[in-house]
């Protein structure tokens, strides 16, 4: 166990945006530390967003992620030789990685010729309410209200 709590790193904000979650949503997007690769390919969803829909996609993209994060979600926790799904409110910077992590999961799954276009794609589903990562969040949140019943275990 650690002597002192690790200190939290902070992350220098990206360069067309000037926003600490996109360096940190580039972070995931990343593959073997190719991270000039993840920084286009995002710039070029947000410009395909642009193209698509009209609207400016980097507020776009801000919503898709807000309609994606979850309020709860469910522990596993043994009691007495039972498992028990115990629903639990999800701290801010989990959230944040949460709903970062299935918007990338769910757009490398889609059909589509590029990255940038699967990413596109699923951010625009996510700001309209539908698509994979948003259907991960209401069944996340659907799991916590069936366990409500198990909310008295929590620590």
């Amino acid at each position: 166990m650690r002597k002192a709590r690790a200190k939290k790193r902070y992350l220098t904000p990206d360069p067309r945006f000037n926003d600490e979650n996109v360096t940190r949503f580039v972070n995931n997007l990343m593959w073997s530390g190719k991270k000039s690769i993840a920084f286009k390919i995002f710039y070029d969803a947000v410009d395909r967003i642009n193209e698509i829909t009209n609207e400016d996609g980097y507020q776009l993209w801000k919503k898709g992620l807000g309609n994606v994060i979850p309020e709860v979600e469910v522990r596993s926790r043994r009691i007495g030789g039972a498992t028990f799904q115990i629903p639990t409110e999800v701290r801010v910077a989990r959230k944040v990685s949460l709903g970062t992590k299935w918007l990338i999961g769910y757009a490398r799954k889609r059909n589509g010729k590029s990255m940038a276009e699967k990413l596109a794609a699923e951010i625009i589903a996510a700001s309209r309410k539908e698509g994979a990562a948003f259907k991960k969040k209401e069944d996340t949140h659907k799991m916590a209200e069936a366990n409500k019943a198990f909310s008295h275990f929590r620590v």
